[in-house]
């Protein structure tokens, strides 16, 4: 008897104590960010290398998203202009597939070398981050060659550093957004 009691109240004691925790958490960060992203303008405008460069691009994205547990990666398999873009498009596109944010990318390509030989595709992976209203919120650009000083090396490497290099940069450029409407108030 004295040990169903003791198992009672220490069960009794365990749920409660499950419960106080679920209730001091706060609902609004429990939310899942829907970030829509539009497959990238490739410059120069050649058809053969989009397919390539869309699967590096989303391949570096996918393997950033997942690193970040609140965020969710959906995939617009269109390509707005990035330097026309149009923020009724973007607010549409949102509401349509629940999204939260959208980015708008664009990959540069250029080439590295003396005279006729070429030792490596380099990039400039570009990006415009929009809320549900289209509103632009950051843009970052980041150049592979400028910033890693790599001279040889795939053009799928390039993509995947650039976007990598070009998402950080825009987190950095949400942080201090943040810290200053924080000092604002």
């Amino acid at each position: 008897m004295k040990k169903i009691l003791l198992f009672a109240a220490a069960s009794a004691v365990l749920v409660i104590g499950i419960n106080s925790v679920k209730a001091q958490k706060p609902s609004g960060h429990d939310k899942t960010k829907n970030i829509l992203y539009f497959d990238p303008e490739v410059d120069p405008d050649i058809e053969e290398i989009k397919e390539p460069t869309n699967l590096a691009f989303f391949t570096a994205v996918s393997d950033k998203i997942s690193t970040f547990r609140k965020n969710k990666m959906l995939r617009s398999e269109t390509r707005i202009s990035y330097e026309n873009t149009d923020s009724k498009t973007i607010s549409e596109y949102c509401r349509n597939n629940d999204a939260d944010f959208a980015i708008v990318p664009k990959v540069k390509y250029f080439k590295v070398g003396l005279g006729k030989y070429i030792f490596s595709n380099q990039v400039v992976v570009s990006m415009k981050l929009f809320d549900a209203e289209g509103n632009l919120i950051a843009s970052s650009d980041y150049d592979t060659y400028r910033k890693n000083m790599r001279l040889l090396g795939s053009a799928e490497n390039s993509i995947k550093i650039g976007t990598n290099g070009a998402m950080k940069n825009i987190l950095k450029e949400l942080r201090k957004i943040k810290q200053s409407s924080e000092a604002g108030f």
